[in-house]
């Protein structure tokens, strides 16, 4: 491990890995397939929101903007991820196993963090286009949104390039963008207990979903960060087998705290609007 670690410095788990062992073609493949099916989903998700947008009345759009805007950033970013892992590891012949490759390409998770650093305050934002808040004031929630979205990205990028050479640094970054976290959830909680307040029942019963997507999704990331502590020994099948779980679970997260967090969003505003009078399947069907 020190001759991996002199090599590859603060490098992520994935590259050492490919380092020491390399990939077994069905580990490689599935990380692979899962990198694009999370960049193609966002896709299809951009698709939706542009073809969903006159559903909702106008004082609600800005929600459809913003999803629209995490789709194309989210999209743009995750396929430079994916075509970072085909780029960084090359197939051995000698051992049948995709290997680090010897060129300056190292695999980075540095892309998610970019990704999430755009798309984190704008998820939040969103919700406040679509709810109205009957205690809390909308500007100060707007900026706590973006300052503990925005340091809790920032804490954890740094983390993450100790998650190798140097365990209280990484966990003690990790601990820092927790606080943020914890301060995130409960800033949601608020603005979700509140939106429910006079909102009609089936609008209601969206923003239960979203308060729980929002748990089940978010949990996945700490988590996912988490993962090369469940083994530092470099096994080459238990290691290969966390790698595929750490992509897997960031996709799984990704498309949930995004794609369908959106999608809510919008069945909740088309409830909303449809109490407010505009009733856009009725008014398409009288032109």
């Amino acid at each position: 491990m020190e001759a991996l670690i002199e090599m590859l410095g603060n490098a992520t788990f994935e590259n050492y890995v490919g380092a020491a062992e390399g990939y077994t073609e069905m580990a490689y493949q599935m990380s692979a397939h899962v990198l694009t099916l999370g960049f193609a989903i966002m896709l299809a998700g951009l698709l939706y929101f542009v073809l969903t947008i006159k559903t909702v009345a106008p004082k609600y759009r800005t929600s459809s903007v913003l999803s629209g805007v995490v789709m194309v950033s989210a999209f743009l970013l995750l396929y430079v991820q994916s075509q970072n892992w085909t780029s960084a590891m090359v197939y051995d012949a000698d051992t049948a196993r995709y290997v680090l490759g010897d060129g300056n390409d190292l695999f980075n998770n540095g892309y998610r963090y970019l990704n999430w650093l755009i798309d984190v305050p704008m998820l939040l934002f969103q919700i406040l286009f679509v709810v109205t808040l009957t205690k809390s004031d909308f500007s100060s929630i707007r900026n706590q949104f973006w300052f503990s979205g925005t340091a809790m990205i920032l804490t954890g990028y740094v983390g993450q390039f100790y998650e190798v050479t140097n365990p209280t640094l990484f966990f003690v970054w990790g601990f820092i963008s927790t606080i943020f976290f914890v301060h995130i959830l409960i800033l949601m909680k608020r603005v979700i207990s509140e939106g429910k307040e006079g909102a009609p029942p089936k609008a209601q019963k969206y923003l239960g979903y979203i308060w729980v997507l929002f748990l089940f999704s978010w949990m996945l990331y700490p988590g996912a960060y988490l993962m090369p502590y469940l083994t530092m020994t470099l096994d080459p099948v238990l290691s290969e087998t966390l790698v595929v779980g750490r992509h897997i679970t960031y996709t799984i997260a990704d498309v949930s705290s995004k794609v369908i967090y959106g999608i809510f969003l919008t069945l909740a505003a088309q409830e909303m609007s449809k109490a407010e009078g505009y009733d856009y399947e009725t008014m398409k069907n009288a032109l």
